[in-house]
């Protein structure tokens, strides 16, 4: 590996750079966008049943917020229990605009190393480039520096590709994630507003 990136020269160092950061970003998102973490599906039921047996109270509100976003939507809802329907529905609606950024946290980042990983591999091809015309003078060319150029033009080619690929397609996977977490927990959450006001019995 290290001969590679001896190979690449130092260009190679920004895309290495980005691949790592992408790494852990793709990591972190997979670890935190799971179902059970997000909306999980036994949620509700035990909300509407504790509202039914007691009532909103602040324990119950404090415990939702720090359960999961969907439980901070529901949290939102529920302080607003007493008021009308619409207003109930403003405030879901606010805490979800909150909660649906908060799970696109570092998507963007992934998005731009997903788009500037190839310009960056594009950089080091010019780079080698250079290298390859600068190998040839007037008494001949040095064969060593047009190998060299060569290496650094194919290799950061390679590995820009290499990582804009994997990036492309998980920041795609996870912004689809993102929209039916969302779609999900709006769901959730008018079904909670329905049945609070008697619109519907479960």
């Amino acid at each position: 590996m290290l001969s590679l990136i001896q190979a690449a020269g130092w260009p190679i160092w920004p895309i290495i750079f980005a691949s790592v950061v992408a790494l852990g970003i793709i990591g972190e998102r997979m670890w935190t966008l799971r179902l059970s973490v997000i909306s999980p599906k036994e949620l509700l039921p035990k909300v509407l049943s504790e509202y039914k047996r007691g009532g909103v109270n602040p324990e119950m509100l404090a415990h939702l917020q720090k359960h999961s976003p969907l439980g901070r939507i529901l949290a939102a809802g529920l302080k607003n229990v007493k008021s009308s329907r619409e207003i109930m529905k403003e405030s879901i609606e606010e805490s979800g605009r909150v909660v649906a950024h908060d799970l696109s946290r570092y998507l963007t980042t992934l998005g731009t190393i997903a788009a500037l990983s190839p310009l960056m591999g594009l950089f080091g091809t010019l780079v080698g480039m250079i290298e390859i015309f600068g190998s040839n003078s007037p008494t001949g060319s040095n064969p060593a520096q047009l190998a060299y150029g060569i290496s650094v033009a194919l290799y950061n080619s390679a590995f820009g590709i290499l990582v804009a690929i994997p990036s492309m397609i998980f920041y795609r996977h996870f912004r689809a994630k993102v929209d039916d977490f969302v779609i999900e927990m709006e769901l959730q959450a008018l079904k909670l507003i329905e049945i609070v006001h008697g619109e519907r019995e479960s």
